[in-house]
């Protein structure tokens, strides 16, 4: 499958929330969407038989940020790319879990990270930092602390 047949396949079930689809190496298509049509997307994607979620992601670009999913054919034995871009100060998008359960762990990995807020999660919590925890740390307007800011502890051998 290549991506004028992805675009094909999508735009009934997408309309104008299919931004496009463009060629990316390695994958069937890099598909761009508008964050309201993420569930239809979801479901057309797997319709199509790419049935194994890998990855979700997302990226700060400062002005905006990006959330991507990586999904998996074995019939096609390819990848997909979507991709749709969220504003800076309202980044969410619908989760993906009611199509494809593994996308649990990496929301929360995204939210806790690039501080993107995946709607009707059932479960968004912390995963890899201290409950409480209010920074996001792969954001650009995260600054590390100085040093003389921590409690550095040494250990004497």
């Amino acid at each position: 499958m290549g991506p004028e047949e992805l675009q094909q396949a999508l735009a009934p079930a997408l309309g104008d929330r299919l931004l496009g689809v463009e060629p990316f190496a390695g994958t069937a298509g890099r598909v761009r969407f508008r964050a309201e049509g993420a569930l239809d997307l979801f479901r057309a994607v797997l319709a199509l038989g790419f049935t194994h979620l890998s990855t979700v992601g997302g990226i700060d670009w400062v002005d905006h940020r990006e959330v991507f999913y990586i999904a998996w054919s074995d019939d096609r034995k390819q990848y997909v790319l979507l991709s749709a871009d969220l504003p800076a100060d309202a980044p969410h998008i619908e989760s993906a879990t009611p199509v494809w359960p593994s996308a649990n762990w990496h929301e929360r990995e995204t939210w806790e990270f690039v501080d993107i807020t995946f709607d009707h999660h059932p479960d968004l919590r912390h995963l890899l930092m201290p409950d409480g925890y209010e920074f996001h740390p792969l954001l650009r307007s995260f600054k590390l602390h100085e040093p003389e800011e921590l409690e550095v502890k040494t250990r004497h051998v």
